[in-house]
């Protein structure tokens, strides 16, 4: 099955860390990087979809931060 994230987080390390640990776990980038200011904050926010094939049948139960 193939399964898809959205990280998100402020534009700031934690965002590029989290989405360097996804793609040391075996996730690969799905498109581009996406950015928007967050007005309620006044901050930009990043986002990056990732994808990542495993084996089994997807439930909604699966744990996608786990896989």
């Amino acid at each position: 099955m193939k399964l898809y994230r959205f990280l998100s987080d402020d534009d700031t390390s934690a965002f590029c860390h989290k989405v360097t640990a996804a793609l040391n776990k075996g996730w690969e980038l799905h498109g581009p990087p996406t950015y928007a200011f967050d007005a309620a904050k006044g901050v930009m926010r990043c986002g990056q979809a990732v994808v990542k094939e495993v084996p089994g049948d997807y439930t909604p139960e699966v744990k996608l931060g786990a896989q």
